[in-house]
């Protein structure tokens, strides 16, 4: 119960908001100071609850720059590196991309490596917000055990209810329970405890096994676990504000200018406005008249307002500005590097948590290939993130060019922006070398048998 209220919970849940458009602008109130001198709210004034979402901008950028793009393995074992290849498909390489984006909206994110109804080893992402973690070190690197909570709905006869789910992860399995009225009650219908994994031999009854560490692998954002929507709230919330009341400005004609009554032949105010609203005119005495005292709503004010707010929040959310001006006419390697260089920063800390993770992930996988014959893999294996940056390709040829005699070919090949496998481009390089030979070759043969014109 007290985590489930946690000020570092409400975190987790309001970046997971904030991504998905669910932001505070959509909970105002128009208020006016009421004759007591005290706020109270009116519903006769526009307010309008607009969003300009640059946070989940910031979260999808920084997702697609450090995983966009598939991972490369790098290990000398090739029958290691081909098994891996089949666990780390296009399934799981989307999955990380999710694990990424829970791990910027809450700090945190899970991944639990399971076997499904058919033995394959596979992968589930849990948010932050579901769970609860107990660390045996100071640092939060090694699971004692952890708790994970979530809402499922069920049907009760004809009517829909939610089910408050707990699910306890311990060195001997998963141990399910319903949270009910602050209690934990045994969850019967889904099994109270159960085995992480079952074998099952042939002529034998299944057994159940656990793994020697509790099957949960943290992602994380940054060693305090911050969630990227603690830095920028305040800004994208000021945001959401300017828009929304230069809106509600550009609504309020008959606000935006104060009117001046000498003796209005009416019984109120509000008689004077509903005449004007219906019909465009107000009825004064012979000595009466109307004067306007109006008060100008700059676009100027409010643009330049909103241009503060968003390139600091870009810059507190440590990402780019694509619309940077050092990308206008023909910008060089160096502005872009320049322009990445935040996004860059936070990445290679990003990269060294979520490298530990992969360590952890890899044993779970390592022990699978043991455990169903694979092999015993022993070789290390490196995961190198191939981030997605701009680059000027006219410059990055040209490098490739003047490289040539001084780097191996494979080299430059590697860094040549047009190749996306290098095996496959080395191969095509070879091939075209030997038939070059070979035609040089018959030429040869040719000139030496007096016909030139042979071939």
């Amino acid at each position: 119960r007290e985590w489930k209220n946690s000020l570092k919970r409400r975190d987790q849940i309001k970046g997971a908001d904030y991504y998905e458009g669910r932001h505070d602008i959509l909970n105002r109130k128009r208020t006016i100071i009421g004759a007591d001198g005290k706020l109270q709210e009116v519903d006769n004034l526009p307010n309008n609850r607009l969003i300009d979402n640059q946070y989940a901008l910031m979260v999808d950028q920084k997702t697609n720059y450090l995983v966009g793009k598939p991972f490369t393995l790098n290990c000398q074992d090739k029958g290691y590196t081909d098994a891996l290849g089949k666990v780390f498909n296009k399934r799981f390489y989307r999955l990380l991309k999710y694990v990424c984006e829970d791990a910027l909206n809450g700090g945190i994110g899970w991944l639990y490596p399971y076997y499904n109804e058919a033995g394959e080893l596979t992968f589930k992402h849990f948010p932050a917000y579901e769970v609860l973690p107990f660390w045996a070190d100071d640092d939060h690197t090694i699971l004692d055990c952890a708790i994970r909570y979530y809402t499922q709905e069920v049907w009760n006869g004809y009517q829909k209810e939610k089910v408050e789910k707990v699910e306890i992860f311990k060195a001997d399995g998963i141990y399910r329970y319903i949270y009910q009225n602050d209690m934990l009650i045994a969850d019967v219908e889904a099994g109270e405890h159960e085995n992480y994994f079952m074998v099952e031999e042939e002529g034998q009854e299944p057994k159940g096994f656990n793994w020697t560490r509790i099957p949960l692998v943290p992602f994380k954002y940054n060693k305090q676990e911050i969630p990227l929507i603690r830095r920028v709230k305040t800004l994208q919330d000021g945001i959401n504000t300017m828009i929304s009341d230069f809106e509600n400005n550009m609504q309020e004609d008959a606000r935006n200018t104060i009117l001046i009554l000498k003796n209005y032949d009416g019984e109120n105010l509000g008689e004077f406005r509903r005449n004007l609203a219906t019909f465009g005119a107000v009825k004064v005495r012979d000595d009466g008249d109307v004067t306007t005292l109006t008060v100008e709503v700059s676009s100027e004010n409010y643009k330049a307002i909103l241009d503060v707010f968003k390139k600091a929040l870009i810059e507190n959310a440590r990402g780019y500005d694509a619309k940077d001006d050092r990308l206008s006419g023909n910008p060089n390697q160096m502005n872009i590097q320049s322009m990445y260089s935040d996004i860059d920063l936070d990445a290679n800390g990003m990269e060294t948590e979520f490298q530990a993770a992969f360590e952890e992930l890899l044993w779970f996988i390592n022990n699978h290939f043991s455990n169903t014959g694979v092999g015993d893999f022993t070789d290390d294996v490196a995961i190198v993130f191939n981030r997605d940056i701009l680059i000027n390709e006219s410059e990055s040829i040209e490098n490739c060019s003047k490289s040539v005699g001084i780097l191996s070919t494979e080299t430059i090949v590697e860094q040549h922006p047009w190749v996306t496998d290098v095996e496959a481009e080395m191969a095509r390089l070879q091939k075209e070398k030997e038939e070059a030979m070979a035609q040089a070759q018959e030429y040869a043969g040719a000139f030496q048998t007096g016909n030139p014109n042979q071939g």
